[in-house]
């Protein structure tokens, strides 16, 4: 692989109605397109992107039915996004959409790649409302998957995963290049400490993190009444990296209405992130990385 990586991430604005499976892939198709012609090999969108299916949801549909309503759907979505990565040359993390599993629904993000694999990566961690049966309930993921593609090795986190050290220590030794981290934030807090975490992450695992989250709130929702995001990659923060440990970045916004109409959501294209030098550093070039550190001779003790 060429020692840089160029990707995009969109910020999705669920604000915009849309009027069937059909509609809302033709907007994500747009942006594979947008993508490629910038150059981009990775297009990557948040979580629940899906919310905006609700804004064609049948009549009376219950807020604890829009979970499963949402996994009815989604195999049909999944089949309409299949053949974009291989006609525009991008790979796709389509976001999140919920997913039935034998225990129940789960919040699963799927990388679909242009040599036709369909990689799912199901939340571990998840949120107060995502565990409540009056609420968005679902059932937690058991596995982090590892996937090679085009010399990369790539991985996903979902949203409050990224903020888990736990699950950090297990991937210090996987050697991944790119993290990836679909969001959905509802206030700046929840925004800053998920691409907080995300910056820490790119320290801890010495590799480059993208994360991405959705503005607005999708029409008929009854959940997510306001989201916060924008869209970053972090590195390490080594001097030859340019020291912050910031890539490239959107700052956070809660819409997107460009002269009273409502926009895509901001579209971010991080150029030529340096994942040859990453690797140095990781192979042993850092200032002071210790590798994937366990703490396994560590004890704790009351003083």
């Amino acid at each position: 692989m060429n020692d840089t990586l160029t990707i995009a991430l969109w910020a999705t604005n669920l604000s915009v109605p849309v009027n069937g499976l059909a509609g809302w892939a033709a907007r994500v198709e747009a942006k594979m397109a947008e993508a490629a012609d910038a150059g981009a090999k990775i297009l990557v969108m948040p979580e629940y992107a899906a919310e905006q299916w609700l804004s064609f949801k049948p009549e009376g549909l219950k807020p604890t039915e829009e979970i499963g309503w949402m996994a009815d759907q989604a195999a049909e979505a999944l089949a309409l996004l299949k053949p974009l990565p291989e006609k525009y040359g991008v790979a796709l993390l389509a976001g999140t959409m919920p997913w039935r599993a034998e225990e129940g629904c789960r919040n699963r993000a799927w990388l679909l790649l242009p040599d036709g694999r369909a990689i799912h990566q199901d939340k571990l961690a998840l949120t107060p409302g995502e565990q409540d049966p009056d609420s968005w309930h679902l059932a937690t993921g058991d596995e982090i998957r590892i996937v090679e593609w085009e010399g990369l090795r790539l991985a996903m986190l979902v949203c409050l995963d990224v903020e888990m050290p736990a699950l950090s220590s297990l991937l210090a030794p996987q050697n991944v290049d790119l993290l990836m981290v679909p969001s959905m934030t509802y206030y700046l807090s929840g925004y800053s400490r998920v691409f907080g975490c995300a910056k820490a992450r790119a320290v801890e695992l010495m590799s480059a993190v993208a994360v991405t989250g959705c503005v607005g709130a999708a029409p008929g929702t009854t959940q997510n009444d306001q989201n916060v995001s924008g869209c970053a990659v972090y590195m390490p923060c080594e001097t030859e990296l340019g020291f912050t440990g910031i890539h490239s970045t959107i700052g956070p916004v809660d819409t997107d209405v460009v002269d009273g109409n409502q926009g895509d959501g901001p579209f971010l294209i991080a150029r030529d992130i340096p994942i040859g030098v990453i690797r140095q550093k990781r192979a042993g070039a850092a200032e002071v990385w210790p590798g994937a550190w366990s703490a396994k001779h560590v004890s704790v003790s009351s003083a």
